[in-house]
């Protein structure tokens, strides 16, 4: 358990270098960066599978057909969806759902493996909910108008992004479990591979769309360096680093435990973020990631407790 705790605060660090890439590519969209960013894991993942010659060979079609839904499901169904609801509902709508993910994750794996009784549970998700609130409070300001195209487009993007992380957490979780002997390091590569590959046949949608800047804007190192650096750093941080991190922690936390920990993801994103524009949170936000931690902190101490009697358990049986 403490090396996939471990494994899932660095996954959460990982994933927050996301919250900082508006702020750094100009002109670029974030398609642009995400195009660079697939493409690069792609090629990453295909060296380190092909440096594990024996894992390689025990691969069946199954499990590719597994690691391509999963990475679709956690990386480029949810990339999708999560920016189709960030341009339809704005900087409102979007991120008040999205903060809902890790309670809905750990609620759904809950009740899935029972693995913590619910009244244990509820302190911790109190905090967290409580955390996230006070977080996002300058983003959920009541009296502001929803127009129909939020309602149609933007809520339904956000909430299926919601569903296909929670999805994704819960099926590798499970995938994982029924393949003990598999290699972290091979399955993070089919990962890498099979969504390299689907961002590739997106391409000419987005493409017909006029989603990428790269063709109008200028594809030269001069004009495009930040998007080739910044996806170049997301590749092997975000994508190879944390996926591989969030593989360990699947294999080692229950899933109630693992998602409060993806709320630190929030809290180090928020630092970076301020960071970058200089615009440090105020004490409402400040509180809020304080409360975020000792929420976090709180369920490790829940599920340790539990842990440790369960092994008591186990020794008096024996």
């Amino acid at each position: 358990m403490p090396f996939g705790i471990l494994a899932a605060v660095f996954a959460t660090l990982a994933w927050s270098l996301n919250f900082v890439v508006p702020f750094v590519i100009g002109r670029y969209t974030i398609f642009d960066l995400a195009l660079l960013r697939f493409a690069v894991s792609a090629l990453i993942g295909g060296f380190m599978l092909a440096g594990r010659a024996a894992a390689l060979r025990r691969l069946s079609m199954r499990d590719w057909l597994t690691t391509s839904f999963l990475a679709f499901l956690g990386y480029v169904g949810y990339f999708l969806a999560v920016t189709a609801a960030a341009l339809w509902a704005g900087p409102v709508i979007a991120p008040a759902f999205l903060g809902l993910v890790p309670i809905v994750v750990a609620l759904a794996g809950n009740y899935r493996q029972s693995s913590l009784p619910w009244p244990r549970l509820a302190i911790p998700l109190a905090v967290i909910l409580l955390g996230l609130l006070l977080v996002n409070r300058a983003l959920i300001r009541p009296g502001q108008e929803a127009d129909g195209q939020i309602l149609l487009l933007g809520i339904p993007c956000a909430i299926l992004a919601v569903l296909s992380w929670t999805w994704f957490a819960l099926l590798n979780q499970r995938a994982l479990a029924q393949r003990p002997t598999m290699d972290s390091v091979a399955w993070t590569s089919m990962m890498l591979i099979s969504g390299g590959v689907q961002m590739g046949l997106f391409l000419p949608v987005g493409i017909h769309a006029g989603l990428f800047g790269l063709a109008s804007l200028g594809a030269g190192w001069a004009e495009a360096r930040s998007v080739y650096l910044w996806g170049t750093i997301l590749a092997v941080a975000s994508s190879v680093i944390g996926v591989w991190a969030w593989t360990v922690a699947s294999r080692r936390l229950p899933v109630a435990l693992a998602a409060k920990l993806v709320v630190l993801e929030t809290v180090f994103g928020v630092v970076f973020g301020a960071a970058v524009r200089d615009q440090w949170p105020g004490p409402a936000e400040t509180i809020g990631m304080i409360l975020l931690v000792i929420g976090v902190v709180i369920a490790i101490r829940v599920f340790y407790v539990r842990s440790d009697r369960h092994e008591a358990i186990s020794a008096i049986d024996v």
